[in-house]
């Protein structure tokens, strides 16, 4: 079995200007992926935390590995095989995602009796526990921990030390390219599967983005923020679509499907609108511009 790399949990690998740019990358991946087994190998976190901090991870680890998939050999594999493991557990967040746009809307002022908001509760918290009970069984449970080990294997053997930051400013342009080319002429006329891939592009960007918040920490922090906040609004439009779809026809909510649709609609505009906002913000510059910025701020730090 292969070891993780090290990582001073206290001091989260970042680039930092003087240092060398290739064991930071590895130091980062190593974090992730330690904290990816950590995840799923707590016996104190319930499945529904287990599975969440796995695949919050595994957002991470793909986002790093879009981030050099050009400068590594195999990073593209790594990274299809994290969203492979990502999605064998993803059946069990339906029922937390409908639990946190229900609290999302009672938040909001829906308008149901403390009754129906109880029983509603109540069904979605036996999907849930239905789903953890499926999904995250011992044999995937063991192919998991598998791959985390040859991705450890994998990582200490990169050879990034020619990596010069101009190859990093690039990618991160990429990146930041790639969700400004997604943002939707009408937002509110969007599918809701293109909102869907323009949150998987902000969350790649939004993790990248870590790695050079020591640049600017001010700036740095604040772009961060940001680009969560646009991955929130986003993420809760998503939450949305899934209680939507357990109010349909012979599904579990179809007898408030009345009530609750109109709260939905309410409440997932008033998120796109805001969605909107943060990125016509975030994402204003040409990306030649940002690549431009980010270089200064390499080469002046």
């Amino acid at each position: 079995m292969h070891g993780f790399l090290e990582t001073d949990m206290g001091n989260k690998p970042v680039l930092r200007p003087k240092a060398a740019i290739g064991p930071a990358i590895r130091a980062t991946a190593g974090a992730i992926l330690a904290d990816a087994r950590a995840a799923i190998g707590d016996p104190q976190r319930s499945t529904a935390e287990a599975v969440h901090a796995f695949r919050r991870a595994m957002k991470r680890w793909r986002a790093l590995m879009r981030l050099i998939e050009p400068l590594v050999e195999d990073a593209g594999r790594w990274r299809r095989d994290a969203r492979e493991h990502a999605r064998a557990l993803g059946q069990a967040r339906d029922g937390q995602s409908a639990l946190n746009a229900l609290d999302d809307l009672v938040g909001s002022g829906l308008t149901l009796s403390e009754r129906s908001v109880a029983t509603i509760r109540g069904r979605l918290e036996k999907l849930r526990a239905d789903e953890e009970r499926a999904v995250l069984t011992a044999e995937l449970h063991g192919r998991i921990l598998d791959w985390l080990d040859a991705a450890a294997a994998a990582v200490e053997a990169w050879q990034l030390d020619t990596l010069a930051f101009a190859e990093i400013a690039a990618r991160l342009a990429a990146g930041y390219r790639a969700v400004q080319r997604l943002m939707p002429d009408d937002w509110l006329q969007a599918p809701p599967v293109e909102l869907h891939e323009l949150r998987r592009r902000a969350v790649d960007h939004r993790y990248q983005m870590d790695l050079v918040e020591p640049l600017w920490p001010r700036f740095g922090r604040m772009w961060i923020d940001e680009a969560e906040r646009l991955r929130d609004r986003l993420g809760r439009c998503q939450d949305l679509e899934v209680l939507e779809k357990l109010v349909g026809p012979h599904q579990p909510l179809a007898p408030w499907r009345s009530r609750l649709m109109p709260f939905c609609d309410e409440h997932k505009e008033k998120l796109i609108r805001r969605a909107a906002r943060i990125a016509s913000r975030l994402f204003a510059e040409r990306p030649k511009a940002f690549r431009r910025r980010l270089q200064a701020l390499w080469e002046n730090r």
